[in-house]
């Protein structure tokens, strides 16, 4: 089988379809991958064939971009989806989704949630699709209504066909239904390789601090990631820190023992061995934690981190910490008393077994789904 994958830009969006890359590599299938030009250095990484897309002019997403800090978060967000990913994404990557679809004739589309060109693609050379959920089921649906005005110009029911294919989500139902009707859920395949010992044979527990691949490049990063340290770099634990490539680990200072930082670990290395995450909600770290049962504290910053972090909140699996020393419609910035908030949040999930406990039994509901090449299996033509 011919399989075609499309992404947007930013690994957070790249990094759903990866399971199913595999599974298709795995198999024999022959792959191809879609992505703008901020994902190369990425793909080429890999060893799956891929072709570079187009990328909106800068000036562009600066114009939309320019007032989303002047939004509330929920505005922010339907801007971001309507006019970034809806608007100027599908013009930018559809002329190469369009080629892909007619040149090297796939037999099945699978895209990250706000990737659009691809459905309008493939509905035009009658290739079935299916969407790979980012993000929660409730925040992907509350955008949806958005999409209409700017994927009806490319023709009709392009919107209604994204809604009705196969929507693919690693998320367990218990904590996130999905209103869509035909929703599959799956689970990946983790390696257990073991971390190296940056801590010298110590045996405290493990808080991964991590503030996701994009964080690291709004103008607060230091501030933010100095802060989360301050709140848990006094606890009895050991500490992995991993920065992204935004920023260099030096910037932050010096750091204590038992306080290692690296720009990236693969996260299934270091979530194996983690007794707590203390993140900004992003989906990946979020829904990867609860997957193998390691409860989280939340720090949200942007997007869908929000969301993320009430879901993670209801079900009891941790605590969220909402910044209170941001200014209005400025970059997020972490003060003293969140500090103080992110401390006592990460004190109490450590000592209090209950949190890790729901998260071992979401843990124990995500293995109950088909893996990844089982799911592909259901959706071939």
């Amino acid at each position: 089988m011919r399989v075609l994958f499309a992404s947007t830009r930013g690994a957070g969006h790249f990094h759903p379809l990866v399971p199913f890359i595999d599974a298709c590599t795995a198999r024999g299938d022959d792959v191809l991958v879609v992505a703008p030009p901020a994902l190369e250095a990425l793909l080429a990484s890999r060893k799956q064939p891929y072709r570079i897309g187009g990328e909106p002019p800068q000036e562009e997403v600066a114009r939309v971009m320019a007032p989303v800090l002047a939004l509330s978060p929920d505005d922010g967000v339907s801007m971001m989806v309507r006019e970034v990913f809806g608007r100027l994404g599908t013009a930018a990557m559809l002329p190469a989704l369009e080629e892909a679809c007619r040149d090297w004739r796939p037999d099945l589309v699978l895209h990250e949630t706000f990737e659009f060109a691809s459905v309008v693609a493939a509905g035009r050379h009658g290739i079935p699709h299916a969407r790979v959920a980012v993000s929660a089921a409730q925040f992907t649906a509350a955008t949806d209504p958005l999409l209409g005005p700017v994927l009806d110009p490319y023709g009709p029911g392009i919107v209604e066909r994204l809604l009705a294919a196969p929507y693919l989500t690693r998320l367990p139902a218990s904590l996130d239904p999905s209103p869509y009707d035909a929703t599959h859920r799956y689970h990946e395949d983790l390696r257990q390789d073991a971390l190296p010992d940056w801590w010298g044979g110590a045996r405290d527990p493990l808080v991964h601090v991590t503030l996701g691949t994009e964080a690291g490049a709004l103008p607060t990063a230091i501030g933010l990631y100095r802060a989360v340290l301050a709140a848990v770099s006094v606890l009895p634990v050991r500490v992995l820190l991993t920065t992204g490539h935004h920023i260099d680990a030096a910037d932050l200072g010096p750091l204590p023992p038992h306080v290692h930082a690296e720009p990236w670990v693969p996260q299934a290395e270091v979530l194996r061995s983690a007794s707590l995450v203390v993140c900004h909600g992003g989906s990946g770290t979020v829904f990867g934690a609860l997957a193998v049962g390691v409860p989280v504290v939340c720090v949200p910053l942007f997007a869908d981190q929000p969301e993320n972090a009430r879901l993670v909140a209801e079900a009891g699996a941790g605590k969220v910490v909402t910044p209170a020393g941001a200014p209005a419609n400025e970059p997020p910035v972490l003060g003293p008393d969140d500090v103080r908030s992110i401390r006592a949040a990460a004190e109490l999930l450590l000592e209090e077994p209950s949190y890790g406990a729901r998260a071992r039994s979401l843990a124990d509901e995500v293995r109950t789904t088909a893996t990844a090449a089982e799911l592909l299996a259901t959706l071939e033509p």
